[in-house]
């Protein structure tokens, strides 16, 4: 007889990650959760056999094959080694939505803001997180910015939705575009575009300097917040801690065709094996599953009785406070308390409930952009260079270069030829820009290939190129 339980991946992670998943879902099993666990082996023990990605194939078939992935932090080593498996994962199976709420508790947990209760919409697929990085040059390395108009779109609407699905007014988008004009401000431009859709929801723009002092000083004024992949991470981050605490903050990936739920903290090896995290994050991640899942009754009872658990100062030692908590205890001890106070409502904290309305909802894809004209008027080509700036710029700019003309050269962005300025710092790479003398008139490959072959002929270490074009006439480069 087929079980009527649903099929769920579920990964243990590392450092404390198992004792707090093995905390969830003893809450999960306790609040009758009818969850079919098909348990996954990721992380470091995967990379120490020598599987380079984290993650046997035979996993991702069982991800894809599930309803949901349950998963705990997982280790990602800094400045070196493997690439990160949580990007994989949300990359591979289209997660592009990453839904972290971020609420304050007070006074059972301390804040600052009382009134704060923010949800930060991040894409999860592009911008630099698409980790395509390069060394160029002794001196010089490259990260590759990835913004799209079909992946703003999804992650736009998407918190649109969310806002007027979860009765929240207003949705505000942080973003760059007064340094990155073109990534940052066609993020503002789907923006702007797709809030006209929605005209029973508030919306505004802020630049994300300010934008994020703003969150950190009065975090009252913001409800839904939607950014690219970078800014998400960060300011979330940041949001739930000044919430109460990054220990008790979950999150959902959402895709069209499967989530993955987790905590936002990371896997933090020095508090391992010794009972001491906190399974808040991880447990709250779960109730977002278990909304997603359609069992919206389960969800809600099992975070009013951890509301009811909070409240009661029952604290793991992240949140534990003199004269606030009532009560010190451990990982499996939290999670026992979670258990005995199931069926109960919190007496202090606004309760919640999920009627089946409040399901988190996967969206159709970006309807098709319009047709453009897209003509090639030129190349910038990068040039690997140890000469002195006055050395590399006599030489350069003095060559009659065919058949394209030499029209600008910089160094890490900054003009130094025509006009300018010996104060300029320059490094080993240098940036020629070639277009025809006549600036608007197109350029054929053909002459592009032959303008690299006459820089290679120079002497020149050509370390990459990239093509400028027209859209509709108008310059598509910076």
């Amino acid at each position: 007889m087929a079980s009527s339980k649903i099929p769920i991946a579920v990964a243990y992670g590392d450092g404390i990650g198992p004792e707090i998943m093995a905390a969830v879902l003893h809450v999960l099993e306790e609040a009758g959760a009818a969850l079919d666990y098909q348990v996954i082996e990721i992380g470091e023990k995967l990379y120490s056999k020598g599987v380079l990605t984290g993650i046997e194939p035979k996993s991702w078939e069982t991800i894809r094959n599930t309803k949901a992935f349950l998963k705990a932090p997982i280790t990602t080593p800094q400045g070196g080694g493997f690439k990160s498996l949580n990007v994989t994962v949300r990359t591979t199976m289209g997660l592009y939505a990453n839904i972290r709420p971020c609420v304050a508790y007070a006074p059972f947990v301390a804040t600052k803001h009382p009134g704060m209760d923010v949800v930060i919409v991040r894409e999860n697929e592009e911008d630099l997180y698409a980790g395509i990085e390069y060394r160029q040059t002794p001196d010089l390395y490259k990260s590759l910015k990835i913004i799209s108009r079909p992946g703003s779109e999804k992650i736009v609407r998407y918190a649109f939705e969310y806002a007027r699905q979860y009765g929240r007014k207003k949705v505000t988008c942080f973003i760059k575009d007064n340094i990155m004009k073109i990534s940052d401000g066609l993020f503002h431009k789907v923006f702007d575009e797709i809030a006209k859709e929605y005209a029973d929801i508030a919306n505004e723009h802020w630049i994300v300097d300010i934008g994020a002092a703003k969150l950190a000083d009065t975090p009252e004024i913001f409800d839904v917040l939607v950014m690219p992949n970078l800014y998400g991470d960060i300011l979330s981050d940041v949001a739930a801690q000044i919430s109460g605490s990054v220990g008790i903050a979950g999150s959902a990936n959402i895709g069209n065709r499967g989530a993955m739920f987790e905590a936002i903290h990371g896997s933090a090896p020095r508090r391992a094996g010794q009972n001491l995290a906190n399974p808040s994050g991880l447990l709250l991640a779960s109730v977002m599953m278990l909304v997603y899942l359609g069992e919206g009754a389960i969800a809600e009872r099992i975070h009013n009785a951890w509301l009811r658990t909070i409240e009661m100062g029952i604290h793991t030692y992240d949140i534990f406070k003199e004269g606030v908590s009532k009560e010190k205890v451990g990982t499996k001890e939290f999670a026992d308390a979670v258990v005995k106070c199931l069926g109960q409502k919190p007496e202090n904290l606004p309760s919640v409930s999920y009627p089946a309305s409040k399901k988190i909802t996967t969206l159709h894809p970006p309807r098709a952009g319009h047709p453009v004209k897209r003509e090639l008027v030129g190349v910038d080509v990068f040039v690997y260079s140890q000469d002195s700036a006055e050395g590399f710029l006599k030489i350069a700019t003095t060559k009659q270069w065919t058949p394209l003309s030499l029209q600008m050269i910089s160094n890490r962005g900054a003009r130094v030829w025509p006009e300018g300025h010996p104060e300029t710092f320059c490094i080993d790479q240098w940036r020629l820009r070639f277009m025809h003398k006549d600036k608007s008139s197109t350029v054929t490959q053909s002459e592009v290939l032959k303008t690299l072959q006459e820089i290679q002929n120079t002497g020149y270490d050509v370390t990459g190129s990239e093509n400028l074009y027209h859209f509709d006439g108008a310059p598509a480069f910076s």
